[in-house]
């Protein structure tokens, strides 16, 4: 079968370090094997063809509702960073096919509005709200109505631990981690600038004198440290220079572009509407989709499935809804 051409190729040529799919620890409910794809290869495509997966391309990155076609989307910072690790992936002989489904499944649960929305559902939710956990639900309950994808334990274990404080158990994990950071460090820089929030100018000279003065010099100089530092290691690191130069970027950053008063302005925004949102669905459970109903009706905490659902909206969604609920209809004057 092409399968096991595909396992045998994975024995024979990956670094000993690279999971192997047919050692994959297996998944929550047993299948029969797929004829022409590894368990990696079947799980991305899994990813790759969920709800979730669509309603990323209406979701947030950075900036809320920017005007224009440009600016970067969960979606495609989802793709952003699946580049970025396949390429890490491949130079350093680890599974590619691992890889790509860790990194298009790591924000599968990010609420609309981006971090804004997941600061407003964790003030409101009394167990807290991490978008890394909601992914892990998203795939294991909440997708195919309740039956979850059934990812292998190495793709959700990726899913889970993408975050700085993770500790994801496969080299491949750890690539998607760290290519997170670098996509979205960079991106934002681009957005930024688009935005008119940064010049180029404003970045210190002495990141730009070592990563270069462009999008694709600062990536070049990130992934190529990433992977002849780990080239010699039992793990997936980046320099201790390099290192220190993506945290000096992004606490420029976080002190230029996340906390920027027009952000903080429009963050406030989105807060009263998640919060409007959250207490309208907590004493009205059964307006919510049908889907979510089901969830209640089959034993769920009824907080839980309305963070679920507010988690799923995209931002467009969450704006009509809003409005529906709480905002007057215009008078038609005859």
């Amino acid at each position: 079968m092409l399968r096991e051409i595909h396992e045998d190729f994975e024995l024979n040529y990956l670094s000993p370090m690279a999971a192997k799919s047919m050692f994959s620890k297996g998944r929550e409910r047993k299948e029969e094997k797929c004829q022409i794809r590894t368990d990696f290869q079947r799980d991305r495509d899994r990813i790759i063809h969920a709800k979730a997966f669509r309603r990323m391309k209406h979701k947030t990155q950075v900036f809320i509702s920017p005007e224009g076609d440009h600016y970067r989307t969960r979606l495609t910072h989802t793709l952003e960073v699946s580049q970025i690790a396949r390429t890490i992936a491949r130079a350093l002989k680890l599974n590619e096919d691992l890889t790509e489904a860790i990194a298009l499944g790591h924000d599968l649960g990010h609420t609309p509005f981006g971090h804004a929305g997941e600061k407003a559902l964790n003030m409101l939710c009394s167990k807290g709200f991490e978008h890394n956990k909601q992914s892990l639900r998203v795939v294991d309950r909440l997708e195919k109505d309740g039956m979850g994808l059934n990812l292998t334990y190495e793709v959700r274990n990726g899913i889970l631990n993408h975050r700085t404080s993770g500790k994801p158990e496969t080299f491949e994990g750890k690539i998607v981690r760290l290519s997170d950071k670098i996509a979205y460090i960079n991106h934002d820089i681009d957005d930024a600038q688009r935005a008119g929030i940064l010049k180029e100018s404003d970045i210190p000279g002495d990141i730009t004198e070592i990563i270069g003065n462009t999008n694709s010099d600062r990536l070049n100089a990130f992934i190529k440290d990433v992977i002849f530092y780990s080239f010699d290691k039992n793990d997936i690191i980046m320099s201790p220079n390099m290192g220190q130069i993506m945290a000096d970027l992004r606490k420029f950053m976080f002190d230029n572009v996340y906390n920027d008063r027009r952000s903080k302005d429009e963050s406030r925004k989105v807060e009263y509407m998640i919060g409007g949102l959250f207490e309208y669905f907590i004493k009205n459970p059964d307006k919510m989709k049908d889907e979510f109903i089901n969830l209640i009706n089959n034993g769920e905490d009824t907080e839980t499935v309305v963070c679920d659902f507010i988690a799923c909206m995209t931002d467009r969604y969450a704006v009509k809804l809003y409005s529906d609920l709480f905002i007057p209809s215009s008078w038609s004057i005859y």
